[in-house]
């Protein structure tokens, strides 16, 4: 067993060996709390719960730290235009992610630090920094020599000579390339006090710190989204190397959520906020959407896409309701996932090649049922539900149990109606009315329900909208 990684710094998949046998560490970059999340922002912590639960499964010890940006440029401008604390529009946003977290069902991580809480591990970062000769001071901001690291640029493939000077305002650089570790305060914004002068923290300083603080000098994972690639990543792992760590060990990153070609994003206009999804479609479906794809590929958003996910999640279901209706009781996960699934898996985390195995299965338990083979449905049965808790996608499990308590109500108001229609359409059929009976049936399925005649009645389910 090798789980296989691609890796953004070698640029190409690599097998995966733990500093620490038997553990893995991880590191993602979470969330800059400036507004609420849309499906891109939790995309990104849905992959890396999927695959934080599949080193789980294969045997690992997990340490999965996801950081918190409480105080950046766009949370003090809100805080201006708001006239608000800063730090009140972080609280409410920073619930407003862990509220999607949640709702998609992706584990609490084993920490998750904000950064206002480490400035004193930034301070000594800086400090360090200084000594070895990688940053300087000017009139309150700490500035990383670019220069003085000659691995920069490395994992985004760029040459220092094609880069363009960042459009800042930022005074007294050696060079305009080089990138701002602390910012000296502004009249009126949060500020913290530092041998260099009160002042704010950089945003690629926060994470060199925490990650140090949390998982030591060397690591195993540091994961994020493509476009962390540069600078922040870029810039994370020039302050953590020449401050003397070896940092990250593999560089994952996933793929955006795009609309029209372009990446969600609420700067553009085009985001979709995930407490509005969450109200028009189940999470479960949602996390079946956003999880299923590979995470290295993008996704492009339409509810045409969405209602295919919820029809083929249904179909899955299905399956599952009538094998519990037949044994009368639940049945347990099979203690191991099946080999291709396993294989697709260890893959680069090929989760659409393991999702066709779970519908391969799903297939082979209804073709086990049509054939009133129930000892063979049941394991079919078990099997799936192996492979989806992987996926944190069984909806068996517990962790959705509040979902479907929550919607049990509107069920039952649904079902009584249903019966009613169903008990007209019987007594149609019983006076051999069957172009009533028909009909009735037709208007159903027009209504988005699938009816099924079983020898112990008709029985009804959710298909495609």
């Amino acid at each position: 067993m090798t789980i296989r990684l691609y890796d953004t710094s070698a640029r190409q998949i690599r097998d995966f060996t733990p500093l620490v046998p038997g553990c893995v560490s991880i590191y993602l970059c979470g969330a800059t709390v400036q507004a609420a999340p849309h499906i891109g922002h939790i995309r990104s912590g849905l992959n890396f719960d999927i695959m934080r639960r599949w080193f789980a499964y294969r045997g690992y010890d997990v340490t999965f730290i996801r950081n918190v940006t409480d105080i950046d440029d766009k949370i003090i401008a809100k805080s201006a235009d708001q006239n608000r604390p800063w730090w009140s529009i972080g609280y409410e946003n920073e619930g407003a992610f862990n509220a999607g977290y949640d709702a998609l069902g992706c584990l609490r991580p084993t920490y998750e630090p904000r950064a206002t809480g480490h400035v004193p591990e930034m301070i000594e970062m800086m400090r360090g920094l200084m000594e070895r000769g990688h940053a300087y001071a000017v009139e309150g901001n700490v500035y990383f020599d670019v220069r003085s690291y000659p691995g920069y640029l490395e994992l985004s493939n760029q040459s220092l000579e094609n880069l363009q000077a960042a459009g800042d305002v930022e005074t007294g650089k050696r060079d305009p390339r080089d990138f701002a570790m602390w910012k000296a305060a502004k009249p009126g914004e949060p500020s913290w006090e530092t041998p260099w002068g009160r002042g704010r923290p950089g945003w690629h300083l926060e994470c060199s710190a925490m990650a140090h603080k949390y998982l030591g000098r060397a690591f195993d994972i540091h994961g994020g989204g493509i476009d962390l690639i540069f600078p922040h990543h870029e810039n994370e792992i020039a302050q953590a190397k020449a401050f003397g760590d070896d940092f990250a060990a593999y560089w994952v990153h996933n793929a955006w959520v795009t609309i029209a070609g372009e990446k969600m994003a609420k700067s553009l206009g085009n985001s979709v906020l995930v407490s509005e999804m969450v109200k028009q479609w189940r999470p479960i479906v949602l996390r079946y959407y956003l999880g299923t794809p590979h995470y290295r590929s993008m996704i492009e958003y339409s509810e045409e896409a969405l209602r295919e996910a919820e029809s083929a999640f249904a179909r899955i279901e299905g399956f599952m309701q009538r094998v519990t209706e037949l044994t009368g009781e639940p049945v347990e996960p099979a203690a191991e996932v099946p080999p291709a699934f396993a294989e697709a898996m260890d893959d680069d985390l090929g989760v659409p090649q393991a999702l066709a195995i779970v519908h391969t299965t799903v297939r082979q338990g209804n073709s086990a049922l049509s054939a009133d083979d129930k000892e063979s449905a049941v394991a079919r049965l078990a099997e799936v539900r192996a492979m989806l808790g992987v996926l944190g996608l069984d909806p068996l499990d517990e962790q959705w149990a509040g979902a479907q308590d929550r919607g049990q109500d509107l069920h039952g108001v649904v079902d009584s109606l249903v019966r009613l229609v169903l008990d007209q359409r019987q007594a149609a059929r019983a006076r051999k009315d069957y172009a009533t009976a028909d009909a009735i049936r037709d208007q159903l399925q027009q209504s988005g329900l699938v009816i099924e005649d079983t020898p112990a009645g008709p029985r009804w389910e959710l298909g495609s909208r």
